[in-house]
C-alpha cells in the first residue's frame, strides 16, 4: 500500500508531537510536587489546524491563542466541542467582544474596565487575572498589589475567576520570586489555577506549584512564519 505525501506528513507530525509531549510530561514529572495537578495548555500561535488536530488526538483539550483573529479563525476551522479555547493576549477594547465570543477562558484580564465589559457581554465568563512583575508599561498584566481588587470585582460581577496567569521575567532569581508570589496570591484570594511556566521555564514553574504550563515550541517545534491555518 502506498502512503500519500499528505498522510505521511500527518503521520510524521503525529509522531513528532507525541514524542515532544512525552518529553514535556517527563519534565513536569521531574519537577512538580504533584505532576497529576499540572495540565498542559497547547499554545498554537502561528501553527495550523493540523497541529491542533494532533494535539486533540493526543488528549490535549486546552488550546491557547495570543491574537483574536487567529483565535476566531481556528475556532471556526476546528469546531470540536471537546476543545477548550484560551485567549492569552491583551483584551483590546475594540476586540474584547470577539475574543469573548470565541474563547472559553479569557486569561489576559488586567483591568477593572475589562471585567465590567466582559460581565455585560458574556455574563459568567471564565477569566484569569494576569499578573505582571516587571513593572514595565509595555507588558500586559496587573501589578501584584492590584490583584486582590481585580479578583473581588470579578466576583462581584459574577464572573468565574479561574486563576492567575503570569509570564515570568527571564532572569532565574526574578522568575522564582514571580512564581512564588503568584502562588501566594492564588492561595490568598482562593483561586484554583496558577497558569505559570512556558517552554523554557516550565520546570521552575512546576517546582513552585504551577497547575498549568503553556507550551508551544516544546510541543510543535519552531514557530511557523506566515499563515496560521495551513
Amino acid at each position: 500500500m502506498t502512503t500519500s505525501p499528505a498522510s505521511f506528513a500527518s503521520d510524521e507530525l503525529h509522531a513528532r508531537v507525541r514524542a515532544n509531549l512525552t518529553r514535556v510530561r517527563a519534565r513536569i514529572a521531574a519537577s512538580a510536587p504533584d505532576p497529576t495537578r499540572v495540565a498542559v495548555l497547547a499554545v498554537t500561535k502561528t501553527f495550523g489546524v493540523a497541529e491542533i488536530t494532533v494535539a486533540l488526538e493526543l488528549g490535549l483539550t486546552d488550546v491557547g491563542e495570543n491574537y483574536v483573529e487567529e483565535l476566531c479563525d481556528k475556532h471556526t476551522a476546528v469546531p470540536e466541542a471537546t476543545l477548550r479555547w484560551h485567549y492569552l493576549g491583551v483584551l483590546q477594547s475594540n476586540k474584547i467582544a470577539k475574543a469573548a465570543r470565541c474563547a472559553d477562558v479569557l486569561s489576559g484580564v488586567a483591568r477593572v474596565k475589562e471585567l465590567e465589559r466582559l460581565a455585560r457581554i458574556k455574563p459568567g465568563a471564565t477569566v484569569d487575572v494576569q499578573v505582571d512583575f516587571t513593572g514595565e508599561g509595555r507588558r500586559n498584566g496587573a501589578p501584584p498589589s492590584e490583584v486582590g481588587a481585580l479578583v473581588r470585582r470579578a466576583r462581584e460581577l459574577e464572573l468565574d475567576v479561574r486563576g492567575l496567569m503570569v509570564i515570568a521575567p527571564p532572569e532565574v532569581a526574578a522568575a522564582r520570586r514571580a512564581f512564588a508570589r503568584t502562588v501566594a496570591l492564588a492561595e490568598e484570594f482562593g483561586v484554583r489555577e496558577r497558569s505559570m511556566g512556558m517552554s523554557d521555564d516550565l520546570e521552575l514553574a512546576c517546582e513552585f506549584g504551577s497547575t498549568e504550563v503553556r507550551v508551544g515550541r516544546a510541543l510543535f517545534g519552531p514557530r511557523l512564519p506566515g499563515g496560521h491555518l495551513a
